[in-house]
């Protein structure tokens, strides 16, 4: 790995039982970062034991859901800038050299990191080892290094920053994502995530039709699948949309019960 200068950036990650890949994440942000937190909600396995060993500083929070974990550990860090990943992340050594380029003097002696309030990487997903390319899913947009003061929106799922006003600038750092460890796995988390969404678009008010669920979920597949060329990956691209299209399936047929199951007497 690159061996670069620490920059004023804390990376912070949140963890439950992530002991078998905690470590390949902290150390992919030691080379950039001043200091690397983690944020423990109670993990049963030796996440805490592996993210210390790996060089980060361990603190302990239970769990208060997606956005307020995340913005829990960011007011935990000491540097004016963030870098979050989640603990199934890590970065390769080209990212250490852009994010450092960033802070280097540019026009005016002032570094490129100041143009900007929140800086947008590229992530790549691996989906049961094999990274995926077509879809969106080799290049995905996501913005993980930013000011110290931002904080994340209140979500119970799919969370992201609140960037209203502020500037945003994108740089070709790539994020790794190993998503799945296996498929039970990934299809136990996204009914999980659909749960979720359900109970939060139910207190939104949202009101579902009756053919939602496999009006969405069509439309998911011939989005991604099809015209974004997801069948490129193979059978590892067909097994990916195929749970994701369940899992669209999943959200609009829970939200559908809870509203269903509030109007009964």
């Amino acid at each position: 790995m690159d061996a670069i200068v620490s920059l004023p950036i804390s990376g912070v990650v949140i963890t439950r039982n992530e002991a078998d890949r905690i470590a390949r994440c902290v150390r992919s942000l030691l080379p950039c970062c001043g200091e690397v937190v983690v944020l423990d909600s109670g993990s049963d396995d030796d996440t805490v034991a592996v993210a210390r060993a790996a060089g980060a500083r361990v603190e302990m929070q239970p769990w208060l859901g997606f956005s307020a974990q995340k913005n829990a550990v960011i007011a935990r860090a000491r540097e004016p800038w963030v870098l979050l990943l989640d603990a199934d992340e890590w970065l390769v050594p080209p990212a250490h050299r852009e994010i450092n380029a960033l802070f280097e003097p540019g026009e005016g002696g002032r570094p490129r990191i100041e143009r900007a309030d929140a800086w947008r990487f590229q992530r790549r997903t691996h989906f049961l080892g094999t990274p995926l390319r077509f879809a969106g899913r080799g290049r995905e947009p996501v913005e993980r290094l930013f000011r110290h003061d931002l904080r994340y929106l209140d979500a119970e799922v799919h969370e992201r920053l609140g960037l209203e006003g502020r500037r945003v600038a994108a740089v070709p750092v790539r994020i790794e994502h190993d998503t799945a460890r296996s498929l039970d796995e990934y299809a136990d988390k996204l009914s999980h995530y659909a749960s979720l969404w359900a109970r939060q678009n139910d207190a939104a008010g949202r009101r579902p039709r009756r053919a939602d669920a496999t009006l969405h979920a069509t439309a998911y597949w011939l989005k991604n699948y099809i015209l974004r060329g997801g069948f490129l990956d193979g059978s590892t691209g067909w097994r990916y949309h195929a749970c994701h299209a369940r899992y669209v399936t999943q959200k609009y047929t829970r939200l559908r019960e809870l509203v269903r199951a509030r109007a009964r007497p």
